[in-house]
């Protein structure tokens, strides 16, 4: 019986738990893109030699209608493939645009994805503040994740080719958990490589994290990128990545991302 329902196309209870669920993610999302009901949380990347703050993460979050703060995780991979995951990163550009024109000490990363470089309206914010106001764009770090990039590496790295002299700096997200080939990543134009998070895991005592983490760190040295470490919890895999030579490092044990950045307590920017 369950078969002829699978050839029939109705599936299983699973998929149609799933698919139900997605709708209701995709609507949830749409809704929240109509009321204008999207924010950024602002996330410290500190320097590894205890001078400071190196620059924030902008990282998007919605609201729904009772504002309920949804976090990107519940959302992302349901949109990523679609038209809203693109007006997703135009809402993320225009806010840290924004944010970078009222604080003008500050450096700010946005989150994009591969996919957007080829989205017109996107594309039509960037190219505007090109014109308009090249001054934002030598604090602006646009984040791609490895896997993004992967999808399309060609036009990526055209793409980047293109800005390099705009003074725009392109950060490899989440580098480690995808499958980036090496040939790619030597012709990429990006200054920064951030080492995902897992291996930063308890990596002062394990010892396979070590020999991940050193052979990432030396990549990007090697390219000559800023390496972050992200997902930073504990003081000790803190001193371990600093002594281990990166250069800056993210996580929860530097503070979470909050919609109340620094500067807007204080009224300026760190």
């Amino acid at each position: 019986m369950r078969g002829k329902l699978v050839e029939a196309g109705l599936g299983s209870p699973l998929d149609a738990a799933i698919s139900q669920r997605d709708r209701g993610t995709l609507a949830m999302v749409r809704q929240a893109l109509e009321r204008g009901d999207v924010v950024l949380a602002y996330q410290p990347v500190m320097r590894a030699d205890g001078a400071g703050v190196a620059f924030f993460e902008g990282l998007i979050r919605l609201m729904d209608e009772t504002g309920r703060v949804i976090p990107a995780r519940d959302f992302i991979t349901v949109v990523e493939e679609q038209d809203l995951g693109r007006q997703i990163d135009c809402a993320a550009l225009r806010l840290g645009l924004a944010v970078l024109k009222a604080q003008p000490s500050l450096r700010l990363a946005i989150n994009m994805s591969a996919r957007s470089v080829g989205y017109p309206g996107w594309m039509q914010i960037l190219r505007r503040t090109i014109r308009q106001r090249p001054d934002l764009l030598r604090r602006l770090i646009l984040e791609i994740t490895e896997t993004s990039a992967m999808l399309m590496p060609e036009i990526v790295q055209v793409f980047m080719e293109e800005l390099q002299d705009k003074g725009i700096t392109f950060a490899l997200d989440d580098f480690g958990a995808g499958y980036t080939a090496f040939r790619h990543l030597r012709h990429f134009c990006f200054d920064i490589l951030k080492i995902d998070g897992q291996f930063a895991r308890g990596v002062d005592t394990d010892a396979d994290n070590q020999v991940l983490c050193e052979a990432l760190i030396a990549l990007g040295r090697h390219f000559g990128m800023v390496v972050v470490a992200e997902a930073v919890e504990t003081e000790g895999e803190a001193r371990w990545l600093a002594a281990a030579g990166v250069d800056c490092l993210q996580g929860y044990h530097f503070g979470a991302p909050t919609m109340t950045p620094p500067w807007a307590a204080r009224g300026r920017p760190p």
